[in-house]
């Protein structure tokens, strides 16, 4: 079974962050590790409050996994600081893993910002270049590229503009455009479209974690990029589909729906 390691926030509620990454590899097939950078309080209504874990422990958690285990692919999510940037940076520098997608995490739904502000730079020149693939929604593109997006051509010149900054390959996930859900895949040679109708649901917390982990559990399992993000791209919208309500907010996407098919 390939091996895949999380790096990224907490979500008490379980729909996003580390607990999703987990279900998603889980789901996928494959074995699910984590590295815990902050403990978030948070429910279907909201981030209450985050706190950070210290950079050592996240250096420890990262040795430990990879002085005695053979990581197959690497997903980065919640990554608050500069400091911690740089400590991941620096041990994924020094341990060299496969197929390392990076979701650049920065504001939740319900508007917490998850990313300092200080620490945009050190996730562009720090964990862009180590990125076989990063995933930027429309938000997160426009702080990444300082411009506004708001059409297909804006989100394909983000994405060879993200590329140039040293993704080998970018998702620009169209999910909050108006009409059907495109996402643009660039490869560093050519775009791909990834498009479904959208679904009428509100229930849709932890979907780019989910998306993410996807393309790392496939990746791992030694599918080409263009297959796993192809294959991601079809469990999200199906995990989207079946997603539930749970307590009085956003409810969560469904990481098993491909397993449980009774009614819910």
């Amino acid at each position: 079974m390939k091996k895949v390691l999380t790096i990224a926030g907490s979500d008490s509620c379980g729909g996003a962050g580390i607990q999703a990454d987990i279900k998603t590899f889980s789901a996928l097939g494959t074995y699910g590790m984590s590295v815990i950078t902050a403990v978030t309080a948070q429910n279907t209504l909201g981030v209450k409050s985050v706190r950070e874990l210290d950079e050592e422990i996240i250096r420890d958690q990262i040795d430990a996994i990879f002085t005695d285990i053979k990581v197959d692919a690497v997903k980065i999510g919640m990554v608050s600081s500069s400091e911690i940037i740089n400590t991941i940076g620096d041990a994924l520098l020094k341990y060299k893993p496969e197929n390392i997608v990076v979701d650049p995490v920065m504001v939740s739904k319900s508007g917490c910002h998850l990313l300092k502000p200080e620490a945009r730079d050190a996730l562009i020149k720090v964990l862009l270049p180590l990125a076989g693939v990063t995933t930027p929604n429309l938000y997160e593109a426009e702080v990444i590229t300082g411009r506004k997006i708001k059409s297909l051509p804006d989100m394909e010149k983000a994405a060879v503009d993200i590329s140039k900054m040293g993704a080998r390959s970018v998702v620009v996930k169209g999910g909050h455009l108006e009409g059907d859900a495109v996402d643009v895949f660039y490869d560093g040679e050519r775009f791909h479209y990834l498009k479904n109708e959208r679904i009428p649901t509100r229930h849709t917390h932890g979907t780019g974690c989910t998306f993410s982990s996807a393309i790392a559990a496939f990746l791992a399992r030694g599918f080409t990029l263009e297959e796993a993000v192809t294959r991601a791209k079809e469990y999200i919208t199906g995990a989207i589909a079946a997603s539930f309500p749970l307590g009085g907010g956003v409810g969560p996407t469904h990481h098993f729906h491909l397993y449980y098919k009774e009614d819910r």
